[in-house]
């Protein structure tokens, strides 16, 4: 499908220096927030136990968090406003005594004089458990990371293969910076919105810098910023749509998700949005300042492209007995 029938060359070279900018600030900030104020772990990592609890009538924040902090086993809780003024989300840090006793039966007894509720989820996972699943869930951005990177080596010449791999970690430390931003607790659906990015943005990068490789062997132009420019341009259409559609899909998650999915929807609205911009005004631009050498690329090709003749012509003559 094609929203532009006549693809209008548009100079995103040009504006790319102010993307790098925009950009550097970012991960700058990124960074800082992620080495001071730094993650809230949730329930799945720290360990601890989450209620769900719904009223009849609005919930009374300020009776229920005073009733429950006044229980020495209760120490630490945590009461939030859960997606409507009738729920609320209390979040008990672990101790043995929860982990022992029968919480639901305790939470009802001492909530009883807050009115009429029932708890809709309950949740409690150990410290043990939760150390677990942080390493498996570390283990597995940083190894889905390493095998990207492993593959876009290979697939492309060094320079566009490393400005690939700077523009995806560009992605993922803005969008993990945004959990911070937004008060999120670092959970397994964060991993998970995580490691979808890491799919969604590559795959980005890939098809423009495939199209510029395909414009680079049929235009032979020594201009680099002319072919990337006519790259980004011939996907744009491509690019908007499925950008767009991922985005309206995951902002409806977002909207009426509720908040139980709010660590996976609201990272990825995020991270659609920096993946589609670093594809376009971070990757190919930066392979440039890496100094890829379209000269010097024209001529290996046309070295390897005499190669495979001659190996070619050779194979033809030993087929016919001339060898």
């Amino acid at each position: 499908m094609e929203i532009f029938k006549k693809v209008k060359i548009l100079d995103f070279v040009k504006y790319s220096k102010y993307g790098l900018i925009l950009s550097i600030f970012l991960t700058i900030g990124a960074f800082v927030l992620l080495f001071t104020k730094g993650f809230t772990p949730g329930i799945d990592f720290a360990g601890g136990s989450a209620a769900q609890i719904r009223y009849e009538q609005n919930a009374p924040i300020e009776k229920v968090r005073h009733l429950l902090e006044a229980n020495p086993q209760f120490k630490g809780v945590q009461v939030s406003e859960f997606g409507s003024k009738n729920e609320i989300l209390v979040r008990i840090p672990y101790t043995q005594t929860s982990a022992d006793g029968n919480l639901g039966s305790e939470i009802t007894k001492l909530l009883e004089s807050t009115g009429k509720f029932e708890i809709r989820k309950l949740d409690t996972v150990g410290p043990k458990v939760g150390n677990e699943l942080k390493q498996k869930g570390i283990l597995s951005l940083l190894l889905a990371t390493l095998a990207i990177m492993i593959y876009v080596s290979f697939r492309y010449e060094w320079r566009f293969a490393l400005a690939g791999i700077v523009a995806l970690i560009h992605d993922v430390i803005i969008t993990a910076a945004s959990v911070i931003v937004f008060d999120i607790d670092l959970n397994l659906e964060v991993i998970a919105a995580l490691l979808t990015l890491i799919g969604y943005s590559i795959n980005d990068t890939i098809i423009v810098f495939d199209r510029i490789r395909e414009k680079m062997l049929t235009q032979r132009t020594n201009n680099i910023e002319e072919v990337i420019n006519d790259a980004i341009s011939s996907t744009l259409s491509r690019t908007l749509l499925t950008s767009l559609t991922v985005f309206f899909v995951v902002l409806t998650l977002y909207l009426f998700g509720g908040e139980i999915i709010v660590g996976f929807s609201l990272p990825m609205l995020i991270g659609v949005v920096f993946g589609t911009y670093s594809s376009m005004f971070v990757a190919p631009k930066l392979a440039i300042i890496f100094g890829f050498d379209i000269q010097k690329y024209h001529a290996k090709e046309i070295k390897k492209a005499k190669k495979a003749q001659e190996k070619k012509q050779l194979r033809q003559m030993y087929e016919k007995g001339r060898v």
